[in-house]
Formats: structure tokens, C-alpha cells, sequence
């Protein structure tokens, strides 16, 4: 009889990474035979967030082809859906319940789902995408004890968040192990960041052309996805700035969305939020983290970068992604702090090569001139050095293909399950 597996986390209404995670976790589960259910969010913060999650762009349905189900249910800002969520997995009489845990301010909503979870005798799973929050607020630490405290086993995709989890429970007595057996409390399961199948390369795109209506030089570098603080898209400006005064034949895609520029700023009610939302960060968030005045697309009028750079600067639909990618020839992950990455592995879907900052994982999953570059954080000559010598010295492409060959949805769907 096939197990049947709930993927708890945003669904396909939502856009960014988690919500693609979550769905190739499901359709994972899908292909190796479970019967498999995404339970979401409809709403997945406090109301006063000052942003969209939802995709209104993508018209590519990425679940076509699969039996998995969905269902939108969880309101953050309605506890009633808490208990209506909980008391729904309770009777599909799932055999494993995985919950994305992305995000320090879920931890009441989640803790008390698991917490009803594991009184019904059901086995819960979080999927670890971090423990020690990015922000690293009070407030962000507060929740993540609140809710990581409530479930007996977890899913991490690299040793440091793994170690960062025992610091946090110095108390608890967790076992590292490499598949679920169904049997092991405080069992982590040590897996991986699997490396992306939602998006695909064309094979009829013509990068050639593309290169010439966007007037693309000979070298592209990428950096893709939201533009956040701590994935320091102002050292990959500045960085390539000093390659670009080196070298003509050098081009940077900027593609992503900023973060929380999301909404409309002349209505009313994102007044109201951005002012709400702006005290609570005050009290509660340390102030290099805030990221209210941080605008490093400036800098490139202030570089004099206007005609190096191609910039996209709003959310790419599914059906657009694969375009970035293959006309790339590396990607840029400058972060200042790295918990294991989507962006990463988005790289990696595509053969691409990346340079990285040898900071948080990057070092677990990147050799040095194998299947990319790891340069110094915060330090620009070393990540320009880096930029120059993936030109010189690039890198073997079928080196990515081997790297991340043991890193498929499958293999990981399955240790999760004990196949």
C-alpha cells in the first residue's frame, strides 16, 4: 500500500523558492509512488507584512502531470485555521507529515500544529532550510524555540544546521542518520539541498540572439532571485565593477525581485503597514539587519554601470526562468550569511557554475575551481579575482553534472519515507 505523505508549506499560489521546494518535494513523493497531498498557507505572516507572496505572473501549472492534491487552509492571522489544519492531516491518516520550516515567525502557528500532530499519534518531519534565523532578531529567536520545540525529528541539508540545531536544544539527544526508519526519536536526517527539475532548459532558445537584442558581451554573470540584504547584490555590483573596468567583453544580469517593494505604496493601507510593520522592527530587529533603506540597484547609476548591466528588476515567471540561465555562463552568490540555497541549486539545474563567499555551506557543497569559485566575504578584489578567473579557467560544466548527480529529489523523497 502506497504511504501517504503530506507536504506542508506554500503551494503553487505562492512564489520564491520555499513554494518551488515544497512543490518538487511533492511531486518527488508523487513519482516514487506515495500518495501525496500539499496542505498551504493562505496567508503565510502577520497581516501587517508589508508584501505580496503571491505568483500572479506564472501561467505554467508546474504539479501538470502528477496526482498530487491541493489544499489552502492556513491563515497565520487566524488561529482558528490552526486547529482546522492539525485536525485536517488527522484524518487523511498521513504516514509522515513534512513542514517547510523557513521562516522564525511560523514557529506559533507551526509549533502548535505539530504539537496537535504528535498528540494524534502522527509522525512529523521539519524540513530545515535554517535554525538561527538570517535577522537573527529576539523576536525571530523566541519562535524558533517555540516552534522547533514541539517535534521530535528534523530535515537538514547541511552539518551546520544540523550543529546549529543541537546549541539550540543542548539538552536533547538528536541522532544523525541517513534515512527515516520510521522508528528513531530526535532522529535528523542529514540530506541535501536537492538540486531543481521544475525548470528545464529550451532547447530551441537562442542564446545567440538573445545575447544580441540585449546587448550581452561575450561573459555573462548572473546574480538571480529576490534581492535581499544578506544575499549582498551591492558587493556583486561593486565587484563587477572592477572586472567590468578590466575587461569589454563582460555583461551582468540582475533578475529578481526587491523584497519588499512589493506593494503599492500610494494606498493607504501599505502606509498603515510599512509604518506598523517599521516599529516592530525597530524593537525587535537589529539595526545592520533592517532592510528598509538598502538600495543597491543604485549603484549602478552611481558605478556609471547603466550600459554593463541588464536589469530585471520584478518577479520572473516559471515559464521565463530557463531563459537567464542559459544564456549565463556563472552565477554570483556574494552572500554575507548562507543557509543552504535554492539559488544554488537553480544554478546547478543548469550546469551553471557559481562563485560563491565561503560563508554558512557554500564551503560544504562547492570545491574550489571543481564545480565553482570560492572567494572572501566582504572582500571585493578576491570576488573580482574569482570573476576573472572563472573567464581564464572555466569550469568543466559536466563537473556540476557529477557533483550533483546524488542529489535528486528522488533519492531525497525516498530516504524521507525509508525506501
Amino acid at each position: 500500500m502506497a504511504k501517504k505523505v503530506i507536504c506542508f508549506g506554500p503551494g503553487t499560489a505562492f512564489k520564491g523558492g520555499i513554494a518551488n521546494y515544497n512543490v518538487s518535494l511533492a511531486k518527488a513523493m508523487d513519482k516514487i509512488g506515495c500518495d501525496t497531498e500539499i496542505i498551504s498557507w493562505t496567508q503565510q505572516y502577520p497581516a501587517i507584512v508589508p508584501r505580496e507572496f503571491k505568483d500572479n505572473t506564472s501561467k505554467k501549472n508546474l504539479l501538470e502531470g502528477t496526482k498530487v492534491t491541493e489544499t489552502y487552509i492556513t491563515n497565520y492571522n487566524k488561529m482558528s485555521t490552526w486547529k482546522q489544519t492539525a485536525n485536517l492531516m488527522i484524518e487523511k491518516k498521513p504516514d509522515v507529515v513534512v513542514i517547510q520550516w523557513y521562516n522564525a515567525q511560523q514557529g506559533w502557528p507551526l509549533g502548535k500544529i505539530a504539537q496537535w500532530l504528535k498528540k494524534a499519534g502522527v509522525r512529523v518531519f521539519f524540513d530545515l532550510h535554517f535554525v538561527v534565523p538570517k535577522e537573527n532578531s529576539k523576536i525571530d529567536r523566541f519562535f524558533t524555540q517555540m516552534g522547533l520545540n514541539k517535534v521530535d525529528n528534523f530535515i537538514v541539508h547541511a552539518l551546520s544546521t544540523y550543529n546549529e540545531l543541537k546549541a539550540l536544544f543542548p539538552d536533547r539527544n538528536f541522532k544523525l542518520i541517513e534515512k527515516d526508519d520510521f522508528t528513531e526519536k530526535d532522529a535528523v536526517i542529514k540530506l541535501y539541498h536537492p538540486v531543481y527539475d521544475l525548470f528545464e532548459p529550451d532547447p530551441n532558445f537562442d542564446i545567440a540572439a538573445y545575447k544580441k537584442e540585449h546587448h550581452l558581451q561575450q561573459y555573462v554573470f548572473l546574480y538571480f532571485g529576490f534581492i535581499r540584504k544578506y544575499k549582498g547584490l551591492h558587493n556583486v555590483i561593486k565587484a563587477y565593477k572592477k572586472v567590468a573596468d578590466q575587461r569589454e567583453d563582460v555583461s551582468l544580469i540582475i533578475c529578481g525581485e526587491s523584497f519588499w517593494n512589493t506593494l503599492d505604496t500610494t494606498k493607504f493601507s501599505t502606509k498603515v503597514k510599512n509604518f506598523i510593520f517599521g516599529i516592530v522592527k525597530k524593537l525587535f530587529m537589529k539595526k545592520e539587519d533592517d532592510e528598509k533603506d538598502y538600495r543597491p540597484l543604485d549603484l549602478i547609476n552611481e558605478l556609471n554601470l547603466q550600459d554593463r548591466v541588464m536589469l530585471m528588476n520584478e518577479f520572473v515567471p516559471n515559464e521565463e526562468v530557463h531563459k537567464y540561465f542559459q544564456v549565463a555562463d556563472v552565477g554570483l552568490l556574494f552572500y554575507l550569511r548562507a543557509t543552504p540555497s535554492g539559488v544554488e541549486s537553480l544554478n546547478y539545474n543548469f550546469k551553471l557554475p557559481v562563485i560563491a563567499t565561503s560563508v554558512g555551506h557554500f564551503p560544504e557543497t562547492i570545491e574550489n575551481g571543481v564545480n565553482g569559485y570560492l572567494a572572501e566575504p566582504e572582500n571585493l578584489d578576491d570576488m573580482a579575482s574569482k570573476m576573472i578567473q572563472s573567464i581564464e579557467k572555466p569550469i568543466n560544466r559536466e563537473n556540476i553534472a557529477q557533483k550533483t548527480k546524488e542529489m535528486s529529489w528522488e533519492n531525497y523523497a525516498k530516504a524521507i519515507v525509508g525506501l
